[in-house]
């Protein structure tokens, strides 16, 4: 098994209207392509497990910064960062690449990209893997709201809402937020006490996360904290948080996305004590994908790739090698 590679600088020009556009992807192996994209606030190093094992077992494995993120571009505007562009993203990445059709994978955001990919570029898609991310909507701003009895600052996709405010927060916070946030699953009824602490429902561990208990193990080594830390603190948060602020108009320019009937293969994979991600949500997938397997990591949390590292990327390269 190789080392995670390097990144390589791919340029694909005119992507938001930017001659000098391009991704900063990690890319190794040959064979048929799988791609892997990651959430927030993440980076394509979340996947160096995954990588080398995809790469190892005969296929051609990439991981791109995201939109928004590390050493890929970061458009200033916020309607550069809808479905339409990050998907258009990877079509483009796939074209610089000589790629026809790949295997997306996805977890968190990500998940909610890959599964945009086999609707909205069905003939650039040869399968599609979600990680916590079912293949649903992503819910609206109200919806979100709703859940905190419209008090926003509660309720983390509602509070990022408006330009300027979570990222003034976040940027002068960054270790904190790392420190509390990138943790191993722990049981659901822990973080409910948690989230009641001062007896109101708190769903925004970005907003006073100095005060937040450190719960479960780090997932994550001191170094790798430290890269994730280095380079949030030079790109900041607002590329990630505008992917939120095109959650509506995502929902009114694509309503077909999560509800669209889905034939190609799919492979689902849950985590146990994702709060956010609950297993509850992927369980009616399989009225609408057809071809569709799913697994659950016991006592895993959220960022399941790295808690469960090994063991997640035995899985995958399982269902790739068998039907790939």
């Amino acid at each position: 098994m190789t080392d995670f590679p390097d990144p390589v600088r791919v340029p694909l020009p005119g992507r938001a209207g930017d001659p000098d556009f391009a991704l900063s992807v990690h890319a190794c192996g040959e064979g048929p392509a799988v791609v892997f994209c990651h959430g927030f606030p993440d980076l394509a190093r979340t996947w160096r497990a995954q990588l080398p094992a995809v790469a190892a077992a005969g296929f051609q494995a990439l991981a791109p910064d995201m939109r928004g993120y590390g050493a890929s571009s970061r458009p200033k505007a916020v309607e550069e960062y809808g479905l339409t562009e990050l998907t258009g993203d990877l079509v483009a990445l796939l074209d610089a690449r000589g790629i026809e059709r790949a295997v997306f994978v996805g977890h968190e955001w990500g998940g909610f990209v890959v599964w945009a990919m086999a609707v909205l570029h069905p003939e650039r898609v040869a399968g599609v893997v979600g990680i916590c991310t079912p293949y649903m909507p992503f819910p609206s701003v109200a919806v979100h709201a709703d859940l905190v009895g419209g008090d926003i600052e509660r309720q983390y996709v509602a509070w990022f809402q408006e330009p300027g405010v979570a990222e003034k927060v976040m940027d002068a916070d960054v270790r904190v937020i790392f420190d509390r946030v990138m943790r191993c699953g722990v049981p659901p009824e822990e973080l409910l006490r948690a989230a009641l602490a001062d007896g109101k429902l708190n769903m925004n561990p970005f907003l006073g996360a100095d005060a937040l208990p450190r719960l479960g193990e780090a997932v994550m080594t001191p170094e790798e904290l430290e890269t994730w830390c280095a380079t949030f603190k030079r790109t900041g948060f607002r590329g990630g948080i505008n992917w939120y602020r095109n959650v509506d108009r995502n929902l009114r320019d694509h309503p077909s996305l999560g509800t669209a009937t889905l034939s190609l293969p799919c492979l689902m994979l849950v985590a146990e004590w994702d709060p956010t991600l609950t297993p509850a949500l992927a369980a009616s997938m399989p009225e609408r994908c057809s071809d569709l397997e799913m697994h659950t990591f016991a006592g895993a949390g959220h960022w399941v790739q790295q808690e469960k590292a090994e063991e997640l990327g035995a899985r995958l390269v399982d269902w790739l090698r068998r039907r790939f």
